[in-house]
């Protein structure tokens, strides 16, 4: 039987004894039903995961004793930057979950011409607290112990205006000529830029370019906005990552 893994924001010692939070509680109590016990995968999202076990368990609270730090590292060694075209609703929570299960060390949403998104305010906010419920989520099913890094979401433009890791830059292109096994294999970040639900307006593309990002495309096929992120990253773990 698998083991549960939740994701706790705390310093995590062996030996120390930890309250749950308030998602780690519900999940462990009201979802899972686990009892007082029970083993358990603890991690603060910084790298590290400890095997723990509950020891308290009443309404409202419930504590877990650390007991060891795992061996476990399953962080991609490409160090990935998403930037990805914010989409509506599900598509986005979609392109967020699968991309870090598929190891993106980053993630920049952007806001596109052709995006037809409009959050500000506290609409951005709410929204981004839940794209971090969808992140931690994903963290805890597929054994990451990193979180990766949610970024400000940004107006593509200005996102481009500003200075980037130094490394590969890739831009999702449908007319591109070449493909990634065109490619040397990166050296530094890597960072792949997908446009949103109406792909990327002509000016975005050159503004693009202009940055020395690089057209690529993925076979002969248009590809969706939620499925481009998943395919280039597939692709990249496959040639140049951790995928055998």
């Amino acid at each position: 039987m698998r083991i549960p893994r939740f994701y706790l924001p705390l310093p995590l010692t062996v030996g120390v004894t930890v309250p749950l939070d308030e998602n780690a509680f519900h999940h462990a109590t009201r979802v899972l039903r686990l009892k007082s016990g029970v083993a358990v995968i603890l991690f603060n999202g910084e790298g590290r995961a400890y095997s723990a076990l509950l020891t308290e368990i009443g309404k409202r609270e419930a504590r877990a004793r650390v007991v060891e730090t795992l061996p476990d590292e399953v962080e991609s060694p490409l160090r990935i930057v998403l930037a990805q075209g914010i989409s509506r609703g599900e598509k986005m929570d979609y392109t967020l979950q699968k991309s870090v299960e598929l190891g993106v060390a980053a993630i920049q949403p952007l806001f596109a011409e052709r995006g037809g998104v409009d959050l500000t305010g506290e609409r951005l906010m709410r929204r981004l607290q839940h794209w971090r419920g969808i992140i931690t989520g994903a963290c805890e099913q597929c054994g990451r112990n990193r979180l990766p890094e949610l970024r400000e979401p940004l107006k593509l433009g200005d996102w481009l205006a500003r200075p980037m890791e130094p490394g590969l830059r890739l831009l999702l292109d449908p007319s591109a000529e070449r493909g990634l096994r065109d490619l040397e294999p990166p050296k530094g970040v890597m960072t792949l830029l997908i446009g949103p639900e109406g792909g990327l307006d002509p000016m975005e593309i050159v503004r693009a370019r202009s940055s020395d990002f690089v057209g690529v495309r993925l076979g002969p096929r248009v590809l969706r906005t939620e499925t481009a992120g998943v395919a280039v990253l597939g692709a990249v773990q496959t040639l140049w990552g951790d995928w055998d």
